[in-house]
């Protein structure tokens, strides 16, 4: 048997049955001390987070003090509360995976765990001080100034601690766990798998790559035998931590085999996804008995969530209602001075389980379209009367939707419905639309914040805009949704172009 290695010099012409490569592929990656690992790092963004807690409550402490009365007094009581509060604080993010080296790089996961976790720690351990009556020892400015200071120092220290981390991962830094892959030929290569491998602590230092056509055969063990056992001496010298296998699940005989192989190495043996398998893991795994399923497709919201997300309808629309209020009026009058017809334009909207409503919206045009032909509007419409092109530049024309929210139609936040011809058509040419109809239609979305929004010229850009709605809707939560109207109300509705 021919054993050939990966160096500048061409293959011969004679295809070997195993091919074996002592620099990973397509780089070789450099490792950072051995030390660093991502467990080690893990716990280092943990310890540092306890220092900045204590730091920013004894600080706040002695200069609120001096500020004050301008003496520091006795500080010891508020070290140990800020000692609580940073081992709470550490604790429950640990429990949330909150340092993990994905959450830390994900920068939006990151910052809405610290909120949560700190403003939950400092209100758990203010209603403890207020049950147990020793909530007169801390000063109120103090407290107050040691939440606001510690929550933005954390969030700059997020900031931080996300651009290295994502810089050591890229450089392959904590790729410091010795791993062997064994691969189908030609996959290592091509195989977004090996990359973040090795940007995930595992450091690649042999690649043994296998013909397909001997993975398939029966024989399979006796044609790699000698190669096999070259590996198994490999692994004994070099302290190998990890062996993945990396080849196409259907090779079912295959990988029992080289399982089967590998049982006399206590080392654990990982099967990588493959090409068509990684698509659907993407989703949320869960249990059924003793099956593990990918969750292709979730459940419509269950009583409990539909009734979290209507409590925050009806009490943000409410909210909504007052500020608005002054607004709307002016814009009725507006609208009623300068065109003939009614203040509020009605047309049909398909909202939860694909039921008609009304949809309620200030009247910008001069033509009251609805029913099976419907013409959207576009930028210069020459319908669109001189006040509706400034309600509809800034999305006031929108702000009637309030009330369909309160009567339980719409939701603040979900896919925006589009007029009922519209809904029919797209229905017909762009797959999983319908499933949109799985939450209430809302006022604002995951597309509208992600720029998907207003005259869409292009069938592509529907596309995006339902994607984004399946997403948002794959991966609903309570927090989700006040993530959305925050950024709405941030970024406005400046540049949008409603339909």
């Amino acid at each position: 048997m021919t054993i050939a290695s990966f160096h500048s010099s061409p293959l011969p012409n004679r295809e070997p049955n195993v091919r074996i490569s002592d620099a990973p592929l397509p780089t070789r990656a450099r490792s950072g001390p051995s030390w660093l690992r991502p467990a080690v790092v893990e716990r280092l963004m943990m310890t540092a987070d306890g220092v900045l807690i204590m730091a920013c409550g004894i600080g706040c402490t002695v200069i609120y003090h001096l500020l004050s009365v301008g003496a520091v007094g006795n500080i010891d009581v508020y070290a140990s509360a800020s000692l609580l509060v940073a081992i709470n604080f550490g604790l429950l993010v640990t429990v949330q995976h909150g340092y993990g080296l994905k959450t830390i790089t994900n920068l939006p996961r990151s910052w809405r765990i610290t909120l949560t976790t700190w403003t939950g720690v400092f209100a758990s351990l203010l209603a403890i001080a207020f049950t147990m009556k020793v909530s007169d020892e801390f000063s109120r400015g103090t407290t107050i100034s040691f939440y606001l200071f510690g929550l933005v120092t954390l969030s700059f220290w997020k900031i931080a601690a996300a651009r290295w981390t994502t810089r050591s991962l890229r450089a392959g830094a904590f790729a410091n766990s010795k791993a062997v892959v064994i691969a189908e030929c030609g996959l290592p290569a091509s195989s977004a798998a090996m990359m973040e491998l090795r940007q995930h602590g595992h450091r690649i230092v042999r690649t043994i790559e296998i013909r397909a056509k001997d993975l398939g055969s029966p024989l399979l063990m006796s044609q790699i035998g000698p190669s096999f056992d070259d590996l198994i001496s490999y692994a004994r010298e070099n302290k190998i931590e990890h062996i993945f296998l990396l080849m196409n699940w259907s090779r079912q005989h295959a990988i029992d085999s080289i399982l089967d192989g590998l049982k006399i190495l206590p080392i654990p043996v990982h099967l990588v996804p493959d090409s068509n398998v990684s698509h659907f893991l993407r989703y949320p795994l869960v249990n059924a008995g003793n099956t593990l399923t990918a969750e292709l497709r979730r459940a419509p919201l269950s009583w409990k969530e539909r009734a979290l997300k209507r409590v925050l309808d009806a009490g943000g629309a409410a909210v909504a209602l007052v500020i608005f209020a002054p607004i709307m009026l002016i814009a009725a009058l507006l609208i009623k001075c300068t065109s003939p017809g009614p203040v509020f334009f009605r047309q049909t909207r398909n909202g939860f389980s694909g039921r008609a409503f009304l949809i309620y919206k200030f009247r910008t045009m001069r033509v009251f379209e609805d029913g099976l032909t419907v013409v959207q509007a576009t930028r210069n419409d020459p319908r669109v009367t001189a006040i509706g092109k400034w309600l509809r530049k800034t999305s006031i024309d929108e702000l009637p939707q309030i009330f369909n929210v309160l009567k339980g139609d719409m939701s603040l936040v979900g896919p925006r419905p589009h007029a009922a011809a519209h809904n029919s058509e797209y229905e017909q040419i762009i797959g999983n639309y319908a499933f949109r109809h799985h939450v209430k239609p809302g006022i604002t979305g995951w597309a509208q914040i992600n720029g998907y929004r207003g005259e869409t010229r292009a069938l592509e850009l529907m596309e995006k805009r339902v994607e984004h709605d399946l997403w948002y809707i794959n991966n609903w939560s309570l927090a989700l949704d006040i993530r959305i109207i925050a950024l709405t109300a941030v970024r406005g509705f400046r540049q949008s172009q409603s339909y």
